[in-house]
């Protein structure tokens, strides 16, 4: 019979040495763990998308420490709850003085105002070390007062290498497993449905060795995709399907489809998605990838974002659709996005390079004796409001980030888009 117990709880570490991941926080030398081996632990919240280790980490620390461990999980827990673990950490801290206890809150980004505010408190007196784990931005979602209190530590999603030990280690040394003889003869399939998440590669690993006969098991690309197809779960807004729906959703939007994109947008309200987290997305896409195309996408994602905050569910839904479908049917452009990936990309590799005089401020009189602003041509002075002057770099003079003409072939593909809705929607 196999275990009740699921392999990704089976296998999850509790000291540094087996812990996969985060090397930049938790490895040898690096700051986190530092502070750990001193038996220093501070406030902090864990940001990073899910599987990647953050419940993990949390309980590796309070074990490292010795320190007395609560957790508590945003989804179910209330006010009450919150101080009904202050009041026993208190209790805790009586007896143990030197070492004040830790609480761990997953999900903390789903806390209201009222809930965060309850722990203000306890975290400042030092009555517990706060642990809270999120996978969206603490500048949105954590109040400032509590967020000020706390260091923000990011996760970094796992490498493909990383992914790889954590099956090896699974197969090596899990009892459940051990009892078959498993051979991975391809793991691409494992890797690509996981999507980083560590819990669903395991799960998704036991799942397809529970599913094979026989105590010899191959795991090959098309086991894993039979087996994975069985079994795809409902939208889970606590991570399961969380990213993939949320991509899907973009890339609708993005490929000029309104139908599915309002089809993806009922699947998370129907899922019970945050509305604000939808609003967020809708924010960042109409830059990315409308831009200039159409200024009025951001006008118009900006002033969604602003009413889903003031009206809430379930007349949301009705404002995110009229966004959603105006954001598809928006002529396109991603000219900006790539505009500043090049730029950044450029002063990465050419470095600090110097402002041209004729563009330098010139406070002193000094400074303008030697030229700075001397060469300037001041804009408005020229036919049309414009001078043909340089404003880079000579190193990098006339380098082209910003595409600010036509393009034909986007022309060509925009008509051909317009022709295939009027064909099968009639519009």
């Amino acid at each position: 019979m196999a275990s009740l117990i699921p392999l990704a709880e089976r296998l999850r570490p509790t000291n540094f040495d087996n812990y996969i991941g985060q090397k930049h926080l938790i490895g040898e030398g690096a700051v986190l763990r530092k502070l750990i081996e001193k038996g220093m632990v501070p406030s902090m919240i864990l940001w990073g998308t899910p599987g990647i280790g953050k419940t993990t980490l949390a309980n590796i620390i309070a074990h490292a420490t010795d320190r007395p461990f609560f957790t508590l999980s945003a989804i179910n827990s209330g006010v009450k709850d919150i101080r009904d673990v202050i009041d026993k950490a208190k209790k805790q801290q009586f007896f143990n003085a030197d070492r004040n206890p830790i609480l761990f809150i997953d999900e903390i980004h789903r806390f209201s105002k009222s809930q965060q505010d309850s722990l203000l408190g306890a975290v400042e007196q030092g009555i517990v070390t706060l642990i809270g784990a999120t996978t969206e931005n603490p500048s949105f979602e954590v109040i400032s007062a509590l967020l000020s209190r706390c260091q923000v530590y990011i996760l970094e999603p796992l490498t493909k290498d990383e992914l790889l030990s954590l099956i090896h280690l699974a197969i090596k040394n899990d009892k459940e497993l051990a009892k078959k003889e498993i051979e991975l003869k391809e793991y691409q399939t494992l890797m690509q449905l996981s999507g980083g998440d560590a819990r669903k590669l395991l799960n998704l690993l036991e799942l397809t060795v529970n599913n094979s006969e026989g105590d010899k098991v191959v795991i090959t690309n098309e086991k894993v995709v039979a087996v994975a197809q069985q079994s795809i779960a409902r939208y889970d807004k606590d991570g399961e399907q969380h990213y993939d729906i949320i991509s899907a959703f973009i890339k609708s939007i993005r490929g000029s489809d309104p139908n599915a994109a309002v089809y993806w947008l009922a699947r998370m309200i129907e899922g019970g998605e945050d509305a604000k987290f939808i609003a967020r997305r809708l924010l960042i896409l109409a830059s990315e990838d409308i831009g200039n195309a159409n200024p009025t996408a951001l006008v118009i994602a900006n002033n969604c974002f602003q009413a889903v905050n003031v009206i809430g569910w379930p007349e949301s839904r009705i404002i995110l659709s009229q966004a959603v479908t105006y954001l598809a049917c928006s002529a396109k452009s991603n000219a900006a996005y790539m505009a500043i990936n090049m730029a950044q990309a450029e002063v990465k590799q050419s470095g600090n390079l110097s402002v041209p005089l004729a563009l330098r401020n010139a406070p002193t009189k000094l400074m303008k004796e030697i030229g700075y602003g001397k060469e300037y041509q001041y804009s408005h002075n020229g036919p049309s409001n414009f001078v043909a002057q340089e404003f880079m770099p000579a190193e990098v003079a006339n380098t082209k980030f910003y595409d600010m003409g036509e393009n034909p072939r986007e022309r060509e593909l925009r008509e051909r888009m317009k022709r295939f809705w009027q064909d099968k929607y009639g519009y």
